[in-house]
């Protein structure tokens, strides 16, 4: 009688293993690229949302400013949250100023990177980062290092 071959021999599960550690090699960069494209533009839009409450304050009439006013009402987000660290720069007599992100948190290629939107004396709003451009996306959203 003829037996039956049960379960794989070696030679066959050193190839899937070979296989899979080519997989995990090529994804796992790939997966931390996206995650640093996540944590950039999660970032990105904290900041880039200050931008209108910038502009209704200076069309106003009144000084842009980080934190609360006495009456409580927010004007722009100060301090830290999950994806930034927020500062302003404020020039009255020509209302040109910057709105500053510096990333907090995420994988080491845009941890500490900044993102500054910066608005000309025209109201026009331009952006630059330190983080790497294949992280930001196309040059029209943002310019990179």
């Amino acid at each position: 009688m003829k037996q039956v071959q049960k379960g794989f021999t070696l030679i066959e599960l050193m190839i899937v293993v070979a296989i899979i550690g080519i997989l995990a090699a090529v994804a796992i960069p790939a997966y931390q690229d996206y995650i640093a494209k996540s944590k950039w533009a999660a970032a990105n839009g904290e900041i880039a949302a200050a931008k209108s409450t910038y502009d209704v304050e200076v069309f106003d009439g009144n000084t842009p400013i980080l934190g609360f006013t006495g009456t409580g009402a927010i004007k722009i987000k100060d301090g830290s949250t999950a994806n930034c660290t927020n500062s302003l720069t404020y020039t009255a007599a020509t209302t040109v100023g910057s709105l500053v992100c510096t990333v907090v948190g995420g994988p080491g290629t845009v941890a500490g990177k900044t993102i500054t939107w910066s608005r000309s004396a025209d109201g026009e709003w331009t952006c630059a980062s330190t983080a790497l451009q294949k992280f930001i996306g196309p040059a029209t959203t943002c310019t990179g290092a």
